[in-house]
């Protein structure tokens, strides 16, 4: 059921991002594979990771472009081209997006902007916001993109702008944190509210469909 359940992508950028991948995909030569921009959006995530823990911030800022554009047009080529394979891409899509996650993650931690205890926070928000999206599948039978109005593309877009900011020289210190820092920290923080309300939601609906009908000691 998982791979096959109905994506939900509710977030601001959702529809015309949509658009403007199917563009390009059917723009894509023949001989590009959904594979191919998968292994591309890895090595975007690889060199992103170098690229921020070396301090390139800008060039951390494109390759994150690069990334979007193997991560998310992979799945839509498929789509255009009538090609899925929904076991195989749901679970390479999740594994490469895990393994992105913690490259972005460990690249900023190992910068000289960022503690790397604040990047592995964020990677750990991020995931349990996955792993959370994935129990729903199974649940619920549908699979959601994101938690509100945000989600994957506006997470990047915001990161980008973070990152040109720290490149631009804006920075500043709080409780020896730096700019990198609060904002992961306050990320985190904020990822994990949203986890435990949709959570707390979650349950309530499921009781509700399962109540407890165990028989009296």
């Amino acid at each position: 059921m998982s791979a096959e359940a109905p994506r939900e992508k509710k977030f601001l950028l959702a529809e015309p991002e949509a658009r403007l991948l199917a563009a390009i995909a059917g723009r894509l030569p023949r001989f590009v594979r959904p594979d191919h921009l998968t292994v591309v959006a890895l090595v975007a995530a690889v060199a992103f990771a170098v690229a921020a823990a070396t301090g390139h911030f800008w060039t951390a800022a494109a390759l994150l472009v690069v990334h979007w554009f193997g991560d998310s047009l992979d799945g839509t080529l498929a789509r255009v081209r009538k090609a899925e394979r929904p076991r195989y891409g749901y679970y390479l899509d999740h594994l490469a997006d895990a393994f992105a996650t913690a490259l972005v993650g460990l690249g900023l931690g190992l910068s000289a902007h960022m503690h790397l205890a604040a990047g592995l926070v964020l990677v750990i928000a991020y995931l349990a916001l996955s792993i959370n999206s994935y129990l729903e599948t199974h649940a619920f039978g549908r699979f959601s993109l994101g938690y509100g109005r945000l989600g994957p593309t506006e997470a990047r877009l915001a990161l980008i702008a973070l990152l040109s900011a720290v490149a631009l020289g804006f920075e500043v210190s709080w409780l020896g944190l730096t700019l990198l820092d609060v904002v992961a920290l306050g990320g985190a923080a904020v990822m994990l509210l949203a986890l435990f309300a949709r959570a707390c939601s979650n349950l309530r609906v499921l009781a509700a469909r399962e109540p407890y009908r165990g028989a009296a000691p």
